[in-house]
This record gives structure tokens, sequence and C-alpha cells, in this order.
């Protein structure tokens, strides 16, 4: 009986105090829910071998029918950047966009310059314009284009929480007259390119016409359009650097920033 209290004994005091398990338990949940979303990586350039270019749309401001005709008929795999105060009543035409196989992707809600803004008021653009794609289409982006091209740690920061897997930026602009600007690089299209075609205001040619005129340059120089989604934002792509700059691409996969960052990452003329 001695040595059976003494063995009793020894085992109770090796078990842990009452509750101890609890509270690692929650400790664990709590720093498990607090971790924060990596931030998506920026690119305005995909890195492939495939004669491919990427069309990309902002604003939401035109709605040629023509351009509808366009990507039915090519089969355009386009992508819209749309801006809510933007689209305003227009959203029936980006749904019929949507049914030739366009893509809907976020450009916030009212289109504000985002650096300096509190990381509040950019989640609520991001954010507000992801519910806003949902509610209407059903669907959450997990592309982002910030308004002008501009960014700070606090819209990937923003970006991350409100589900973007990619911050979208580029290296071509279509110009409203229907001619090519080059943001840094070759001033020449080449394979990987993401183009940007700005809304204009009464601009000189359509927006089926430029992408016409578009097409042909593709046409002379052997690339074709590709679809973003399928080499940016999917779920295998890497995660940003914690540090990235106050604006500016990195390519098509994430590479350290600085905090100034590049200068390629000021505004095309015509600002998107």
């Amino acid at each position: 009986m001695p040595a059976a209290l003494a063995l009793l004994a020894a085992t109770a005091g090796c078990a842990a105090p009452a509750g101890a398990g609890d509270v690692s338990s929650r400790a664990a949940r709590t720093a498990t829910a607090v971790a924060p979303a990596p931030l998506p990586p920026v690119v305005d350039h995909v890195a492939t071998d495939a004669p491919v270019v990427f069309l990309t749309y902002d604003d939401g401001a035109e709605r040629d029918p023509r351009f509808i005709g366009l990507v039915r008929e090519r089969g355009l795999p386009v992508s819209m950047f749309l801006t809510d105060s933007v689209t305003g009543p227009g959203y029936g035409h980006f749904a019929r966009l949507r049914a030739v196989g366009a893509t809907l992707q976020n450009h916030t809600l009212d289109h504000p310059a985002l650096p300096g803004l509190p990381l509040a008021a950019q989640r609520a653009q991001i954010c507000g314009q992801q519910r806003k794609l949902a509610a209407r289409f059903g669907v959450r982006p997990r592309l982002f284009r910030p308004p002008y091209g501009r960014y700070d740690t606090a819209t990937l920061r923003a970006a991350a929480e409100c589900g973007i897997a990619a911050v979208v930026l580029w290296r071509v602009t279509l110009e409203p007259d229907g001619h090519l600007t080059y943001r840094h690089g070759p001033h020449h299209l080449i394979p990987g390119d993401i183009i940007a075609v700005p809304s204009g205001e009464a601009p000189p040619l359509s927006l089926a016409e430029r992408t016409v005129r578009l097409l042909g340059e593709l046409e002379e120089r052997g690339l074709e359009v590709g679809r973003i989604e399928d080499h940016v934002g999917r779920r295998s792509s890497p995660a940003a650097p914690t540090s990235p700059a106050a604006s500016g691409p990195t390519g098509a996969t994430s590479s350290p920033r600085t905090a100034s960052g590049p200068t390629r990452a000021t505004p095309s003329p015509s600002g998107v």
C-alpha cells in the first residue's frame, strides 16, 4: 500500500495544473487569429516566354456597345478594373461583357489617391468594391489596381485583408488617340506586357476602335492577348515582402523594394 500511495503521489505531481491546457490552447488560437495575411505582390509585367500580352481596362466610364461585340467575336480575354462611382448605373453593360468572356476586377469605390490615407479608409475603398461586385455579379476579385498606379504599405495591407491576391499595375498605356506609351523598358511591345486602357473623356477614338488598332499592332509583332488571371493572382503566387515601397511595381514575382520605391511607379500621363 505505501508503494501504491507513493506512485499515485508522483503521478499527481507530474500532472499539469488545472486549466493549463485550456490556456495554452486559447493562446495558440489567438496567435493564429491575429497572424496577418501575406501582402500581395505588385506586378506591371509578367515573366513569360509565351507570345502574349494582357489587356486591362480601367474605371468603367466608357460603355461602347461595339466593344462587347469585339470581345465576343475575337474571344478577347480582357480584364475590366471597375470603380463603383464611375461605373454607376452602367453595371448592366459590364454584365454583358462578363457574359462574353471579360473578367471583372477591383479599382476602388471612388478612385481616390490611396497613399497617405489611413488603413481603415483604404480598406473601405477596396473591401467596399469587393462587396459591390460580389452583390452584383457574385464574384470576389483577386486582382486590384490602385488609382493612378499609386500605393503604400497600408494599401497592400488593406488589399490583403480584403482578399486581394495581386496588385496589378502596367508597363504600357493605350492612350485615348490609340497610340502606346511606355513607363519604362523597351518602347515597343514585348511578351508579358500588361497594357492599361484608361477611360477617356470624349476620346477621339472609341474603345472598340482603339482596341482594334492595338490588335493590329499585336498581330504585326506576333503577339496574342492572354488572360492575366491565368498568370497573376493565383493561389500559388509568392507573397510580397513586408516592406513595400510607397509605390512601384516589381515584375511578375515580388522582390525586395526600398522605402522610396522605383521611380517608374509615377502615374502615366493618362492616369488610371
